[in-house]
């Protein structure tokens, strides 16, 4: 089978390094050849990160050469909007409608962007986007975000069961989440 590629974006705390363990696992289960890399700028101080997961028969680099993601699952607008280049003609960019400030926006020096979603439309990208922020809060946690976009990207992969997800997540998630982020996982599947 062909590379498949899928670009994790976010601001640091957000879940990003979950998300991307827990889509391993899961494509493990069909035992295709796994490349994660994890790149975190100044993650603690909220500062982005991004995580490469490719998989397929054979996968000879972690790494994802711009205009090659068939997936971004973006957790923050702005960071949708840094990772658009990385999307395929054909891919599809998920992402939580929720603004995080970077540190300029912070202390004043910048502003936030306007109108994000607005400007991937106009460059023709596939957008599908979500308040994952408030499903997240729905079920049970800010924290959740990551399984709410999980779930939004298990539409796109119907080869697989949603017990396989489910068994992805037992194996990812302290068993004192596990109810909280399977209901975040299916907010975001049927959302």
């Amino acid at each position: 089978m062909e590379t498949k590629n899928i670009m994790i974006v976010g601001v640091g705390g957000q879940g990003t390094l979950l998300a991307s363990k827990l889509l391993g696992r899961l494509l493990l289960t069909r035992n295709y050849d796994i490349k994660v890399s994890e790149v975190h700028g100044m993650s603690q101080r909220g500062g982005s990160v991004v995580t490469y997961v490719r998989y397929g028969d054979k996968v000879y680099s972690p790494i994802i050469d711009k205009g090659e993601a068939h997936f971004i699952l973006s957790f923050e607008l702005l960071e949708a909007a840094r990772a658009a280049e990385w999307l395929r003609p054909d891919g599809t960019i998920i992402t939580n409608t929720q603004e995080v400030n970077p540190m300029p926006v912070v202390t004043g020096a910048m502003a936030y962007p306007e109108d994000i979603l607005g400007k991937l439309n106009v460059l023709g990208l596939k957008i599908d986007a979500l308040d994952a922020l408030s499903l997240a809060q729905e079920a049970g946690s800010s924290k959740a975000v990551n399984l709410v976009l999980l779930g939004r990207l298990s539409n796109y992969f119907r080869d697989f069961t949603e017990e396989e997800w489910m068994t992805a997540i037992e194996q990812s998630v302290p068993e004192k989440f596990l109810e909280m982020n399977k209901k975040a996982f299916h907010l975001g599947r049927i959302a």
